[in-house]
């Protein structure tokens, strides 16, 4: 039984694609191909759905085989698939690149769909920096010493730029190890090939860089000035792009700064609010008090008490403004807090007493009877610290269980051997 024969379609858009006739010669399809395909590449611009139809075009008439069909038959012959599975099966990117081998425009292999090149690591450094860093911005040069490409050898290593595959791993720069675990188990392991360091590749002695060694890089210095911004916060990244080790076909990695806040004697930072103790005596707290207090930019901050104030323990007082710097909005800043704590005396004479009565409220009075004081016993009040108390006291507890734990199982064990 014969199929019927496919209908006739477009047999020409191909040949128009390419800008060619419909006898062209091969030299002239690869001629038009090139001129077409450099055109319309994405790399410079071009249409990406354009550049598409261009390579299946070639790749159809560059094929005796499909190029008769095509001619005969049109394109929807080659569609349907007569012609070993049809036009456009191959990646356009590939047929471009084994006609230029690799793309002329300095790229890792045509465009983002093309090959990529591998991206180097990241190099992450901690950085040091005080709370007046933070708070007035500054300015750091550091010297690092990085991996640069050979600038004899232009990174390849050797003086020819040839280098050969390695013999080791055949050119896959990974090697497979298998470990006996035991009877019928063992262990594959994939590993960097030690012979050619993972590369894939080797350099005759004779041809190697005198430079780098066949190394393909060189030890250099780089000198970064980290710029700390006003109110920067403390784990903060500061990232320099494309500075970190170079390697041969490798896309170079960031080097990255990680601030660390360095603790201050007396200021605390919480976001964009400053915090600082101060201690007043008895007198202050009650009558009033003024101290001045060196601010992160050395400016002196006048602080006082409100004529008749009375300041509490463990009191907090705040000043609009004179907070961190807000980052990227530096002439905004939070405030500043000062917790307040009153130094009490240890002891008070009785003529201190006596003084003390007649300026204060009077003390609350409480008639005891002399009969009630007879009954009465006398007890001695002592200081205590009632958090080390109550630790102590806990621990006992806990000891107490523990001891109660191991003997309610003993007394279990000797009912069982009863038993028995």
């Amino acid at each position: 039984m014969f199929g019927r024969a496919p209908k006739k379609s477009n047999n020409t858009k191909y040949y128009e694609l390419l800008g060619v006739s419909k006898n062209a010669s091969q030299d002239d399809l690869k001629k038009a191909y090139r001129k077409s395909a450099i055109k319309n590449h994405p790399d410079k611009g071009g249409d990406p759905e354009k550049f598409k139809e261009i390579a299946q075009a070639y790749e159809v008439l560059s094929d005796a085989d499909k190029r008769e069909i095509y001619d005969q038959y049109g394109e929807d012959a080659l569609k349907e698939g007569m012609g070993s599975g049809g036009g456009g099966g191959h990646n356009p990117f590939d047929i471009f690149e084994s006609l230029f081998g690799g793309s002329p425009f300095g790229g890792a292999g045509g465009s983002s769909r093309g090959r990529r090149q591998r991206r180097g690591e990241d190099v992450i450094h901690p950085l040091k920096v005080s709370l007046e860093d933070l708070y007035n911005g500054s300015s750091k040069k550091l010297s690092l010493s990085r991996n640069v490409l050979c600038s004899k050898c232009k990174g390849k290593g050797s003086k020819s730029g040839a280098s050969m595959k390695c013999r080791g791993c055949q050119g896959s720069g990974m090697k497979v190890s298998i470990r006996h675990l035991g009877p019928s188990m063992i262990q594959q392991m994939q590993h960097p090939c030690n012979e050619c360091k993972g590369t894939g590749e080797t350099i005759s002695d004779k041809d190697r860089c005198q430079q780098c060694k066949g190394e393909k890089v060189v030890q250099g210095k780089k000198v970064l000035e980290v710029h700390v911004e006003k109110g920067m916060q403390n784990g903060q990244r500061v990232t320099f792009p494309g500075e970190a080790d170079e390697a041969p076909d490798t896309v170079t990695g960031d080097i990255v700064f990680v601030l660390q806040q360095k603790e201050h004697p007396k200021f605390k930072r919480k976001g964009d609010d400053l915090f600082i103790e101060h201690t007043l005596t008895l007198t202050e707290a009650l009558c009033g008090f003024q101290f001045i207090l060196t601010h992160l930019d050395n400016r002196q901050l006048l602080i006082k008490s409100q004529p008749g104030e009375v300041v509490k323990p463990d009191q907090f007082k705040a000043i609009n403004d004179e907070g961190m710097p807000m980052y990227q909005r530096p002439f905004m800043k939070g405030k500043l807090y000062i917790h307040f704590t009153v130094d009490f005396p240890e002891s008070l004479h009785t003529e201190q007493c006596k003084a003390i009565e007649t300026v204060l409220p009077a003390r609350a009075t409480t008639q005891i009877t002399d009969m009630e004081l007879d009954e009465c016993e006398e007890t001695t009040l002592h200081a205590v610290n009632i958090e080390e108390e109550m630790r102590r006291k806990q621990q006992a507890a806990q000891e107490a269980y523990e001891e109660d734990d191991d003997d309610m199982h003993a007394g279990a064990q000797r009912v069982q051997c009863a038993q028995q």
